[in-house]
C-alpha cells in the first residue's frame, strides 16, 4: 500500500479548503465590533422563529437568531440548536440540501475523494457545486416560505403603505411603516428606539452593565456581558462613537399578553474601533463612520418603557 500520495492528497485538499475558509475567519474576526458582536441574538416572544417582513429600510430578510432562550412554540419548528437545515419552513428543501452535502462529505471521505490525490481536489470542486446549489434551494425555501408567512399574519386592515418622508424626534428619517399593525406606534415610540439606538451604543462602549441592564432584556444583557468578558480576555475595548440613524422604518408590531413587541429595521453609521485596554492604542479600525443595517426588536411591558429584546443581521 503506497501511503504517501493518500497522505499528499489529504494535505493538497486540506490546503484548498482552509485558503477558503481563512478569509472568513479573519474577516469575522475584525469586523462587526459593535454590540451585539454583528450576530442574531435575542427572542420576539411568539415570533422569534418567524422572521421580520421585509421594509424599504431593510430589504433583505432578517437572518435567524444564533443566541436565544426562546423554545419552540410547536413541534414543527424544530429546536434553536437543531441545525441550519431544521429551520423552520426549510421542510422538503432542508432535507434535500442536507441530502446533497451529507453525500458530498461522504463522498469524499469514503469514495477515494479526500484521500485520492486529483480525485480529492475533484470531490472538494463537486462539494462546492452542490453547495452553490444549496444556497439557490434554501434562498428559494426562504422567500416562499416568508411569503406564506407574511399572507397567514396580515393584518386585515389593507394594504401597509410606507411614508419615507415621515420622520420624528430628530428628524432622522424614521417612516410610518406597517399601517396594519396591530399595536399603534406613535411619534413618541419611534423617539424611544431611536434613543435607545444610541444610548445602548454608548453604555456598551462604556463597559457600563448597569446601564444595559435599564436598556435590555436580562436575555440581551446576559449576551452583552459574555461579549464584554470575550474582550477583556483579549485585553481590548470596543469604543463606538458617533452613532446616527439614517433611516428606520417598522417592520411590525404585535401585542401578545401585558407586552407589546415592535420590530423596527434601522440603518445607522458609526465608527467602531478597538483600543488597547492598556495602553488605549487603536489595534482595529480605521476610525471612518461605516454603516449597519439591522432588526431590532422591542418590547413594552403595559404601562412601562421600551427596553431592546433582540438584534438581528440583515
Amino acid at each position: 500500500m503506497n501511503f504517501r500520495p493518500r497522505v499528499f492528497g489529504f494535505v493538497q485538499a486540506f490546503a484548498v479548503i482552509l485558503s477558503l475558509a481563512l478569509p472568513l475567519v479573519v474577516a469575522a474576526s475584525t469586523a462587526d465590533a459593535r454590540i451585539g458582536g454583528g450576530v442574531s441574538s435575542g427572542s420576539r416572544g411568539g415570533r422569534t422563529f418567524s422572521a421580520p417582513p421585509s421594509t424599504s429600510t431593510a430589504p433583505n430578510a432578517a437572518q435567524p437568531f444564533n443566541r436565544t432562550i426562546t423554545q419552540p412554540g410547536s413541534p414543527g419548528l424544530g429546536t434553536p440548536g437543531g441545525g441550519f437545515f431544521n429551520r423552520p419552513g426549510m421542510g422538503l428543501f432542508g432535507g434535500l440540501a442536507a441530502g446533497f452535502l451529507g453525500a458530498g462529505l461522504l463522498g469524499m471521505l469514503f469514495g477515494g475523494g479526500m484521500f485520492g490525490g486529483i480525485g480529492g481536489f475533484s470531490s472538494i470542486i463537486g462539494l462546492m457545486l452542490q453547495i452553490g446549489l444549496i444556497v439557490l434551494l434554501v434562498r428559494f425555501a426562504m422567500s416562499w416560505w416568508q411569503r406564506r408567512h407574511e399572507s397567514q399574519t396580515a393584518y386585515a386592515g389593507g394594504p401597509s403603505p410606507l411614508s419615507a418622508q415621515a420622520s420624528y424626534g430628530s428628524g432622522m428619517g424614521f417612516g410610518m411603516g406597517s399601517a396594519s399593525a396591530p399595536v399603534q406606534i406613535l411619534p413618541a415610540d419611534y423617539e424611544s428606539f431611536e434613543r435607545l439606538l444610541g444610548e445602548t451604543q454608548d453604555a456598551w462602549s462604556n463597559e457600563d452593565v448597569a446601564r444595559l441592564h435599564t436598556l435590555a432584556t436580562p436575555e440581551m444583557v446576559s449576551y452583552f456581558v459574555r461579549d464584554l468578558d470575550q474582550n477583556k480576555a483579549r485585553n481590548v475595548v470596543n469604543k463606538v462613537a458617533a452613532t446616527k440613524l439614517l433611516q428606520g422604518d417598522l417592520a411590525e408590531a404585535w401585542r401578545e399578553g401585558d407586552t407589546d413587541y415592535a420590530s423596527v429595521a434601522m440603518r445607522y453609521s458609526l465608527i467602531d474601533t478597538y483600543l488597547d485596554r492598556t495602553t488605549g492604542r487603536v489595534v482595529e479600525g480605521n476610525g471612518q463612520p461605516e454603516e449597519v443595517t439591522e432588526v431590532w426588536t422591542f418590547l413594552r411591558p403595559r404601562g412601562g418603557n421600551w427596553e431592546l429584546s433582540a438584534i438581528q443581521q440583515t
